[in-house]
């Protein structure tokens, strides 16, 4: 189903902002439409009517829906979705649980995100743990035909970034889903940029373990994230840290883990951030998420174009498979100065540099990129005026 001319104005109608600015920051944090908003704030108003624990007593089905939610959203079991205060975290918890022991190794590739290669080395150091990367093809993408070679008798992870943060590259998630199942690997997927701009189905992906955030392209509340971990490696795995929502204290010297992925959770957490993650869902399923990609591909290609138009303007995304955002460089202006100059003119970028991703920029020699990230509910008119002001 296509998002009509129609349907957008009541999209736009539900992001206020819209009247006021062009937001072209949805990678970093998107716009909350009203009905999530509203979700939030109406929880945070029962809290304070009623109190924190009676407001959570009387919503019990609304934050059970998160579950539910989720489930639909990436075609898993409600069991194993967990909700955790961001996708860092989310992934910390995963990947930190896993029993690595010295001498193991973990592939990962060029465009890891800088939290988790961070992850690597301290494992590294802590239990000996290590790291392989994986090449890029031709199109900057993980070589899949280089994969095997990586592979040793001590291999027992890949973790793979969906879509990075410095660009528009979307990886192969499914084929390195079918390579981790042949070789016995867990596959771990951060899936923080992916998940609410495109389909995501984790039975398709093949994926163990899978984290995002609620803040990006969901538009749901900062502060909100997510968890996958497949019912079928969960007992293997040993969460980092645990507490009374995690596990139950059945003797004194003895405890039981929580069913499912909820072990993963904490006890004290951002209720009204998952009632507020919950709606975020809801929205995005009302609308269809094969609607939300295809726009998005439609209006990222259009940014593109114009952008190469404009003398002194590279474009610098990778990959056979390209999403909602675009990355560029102009000769005229650093992109810090640059977001700063669209800023005060109402425009919203980022910027991505080497501290995010060192593997990947430096590599290809950027020290920062301007990140552009559109969503459904911006125009093309938004686009040219974005265009207009990057040219002067």
């Amino acid at each position: 189903m296509n998002i009509t001319d129609s349907k957008l104005a009541q999209l736009r109608r539900d992001t206020p902002a819209c009247e006021r600015l062009i937001h072209l920051n949805n990678a970093g944090a998107s716009l909350m439409p009203d009905p999530v908003f509203r979700a939030v704030t109406d929880y945070l108003e029962l809290e304070r009517n009623i109190g924190g624990y009676e407001a959570a007593a009387v919503e019990k089905n609304a934050l059970e829906a998160f579950y539910d939610n989720f489930a639909e959203l990436l075609g898993v079991r409600t069991d194993e979705i967990a909700f955790v205060e961001n996708a860092t975290r989310a992934w910390d918890m995963a990947f930190y649980a896993l029993p690595l022991e010295p001498g193991d190794r973990v592939i990962t590739h060029v465009t890891e995100y800088a939290s988790s290669y961070l992850a690597f080395l301290q494992l590294a150091q802590r239990r000996g743990v290590y790291i392989d990367v994986a090449p890029s093809d031709d199109s900057g993408q993980i070589d899949l035909d280089a994969l095997p070679a990586l592979v040793t008798s001590r291999t027992r992870v890949i973790n793979l970034v969906h879509v990075p943060t410095q660009g528009g590259l979307v990886n192969p998630a499914e084929e390195v889903g079918r390579f981790a199942n042949e070789y016995g690997l867990i596959y771990v997927l951060d899936a923080c940029q992916s998940v609410g701009q495109m389909a995501v189905n984790v039975t398709s992906i093949g994926c163990h373990i899978l984290s995002g955030t609620g803040r990006k392209f969901l538009r749901g509340p900062r502060g909100t994230g997510f968890l996958y971990v497949s019912s079928g490696i969960l007992d293997s795995l040993d969460p980092p840290f645990i507490d009374m929502r995690a596990a139950t204290w059945t003797e004194d010297n003895a405890y039981e883990f929580a069913q499912g992925s909820r072990r993963f959770e904490n006890w004290e957490s951002f209720f009204a951030g998952r009632i507020g993650l919950a709606a975020a869902v809801d929205y995005a399923l009302a609308i269809g998420m094969t609607a939300i990609e295809e726009r998005i591909i439609q209006l990222a290609g259009y940014l593109r174009r114009a952008l190469k138009e404009i003398d002194g303007v590279s474009v610098c995304d990778l990959g056979k498979r390209q999403c909602g955002i675009v990355t560029f460089v102009t000769a005229l202006e650093e992109p810090y100065e640059l977001a700063r100059r669209l800023r005060a003119a109402r425009v919203n970028i980022s910027v991505a540099d080497q501290s995010s991703a060192r593997l990947d920029l430096v590599q290809r020699g950027i020290k920062n990129l301007a990140r552009a990230s559109v969503h459904y509910f911006n125009t093309k008119a938004e686009i040219d005026r974005f265009c207009a002001l990057v040219s002067r």
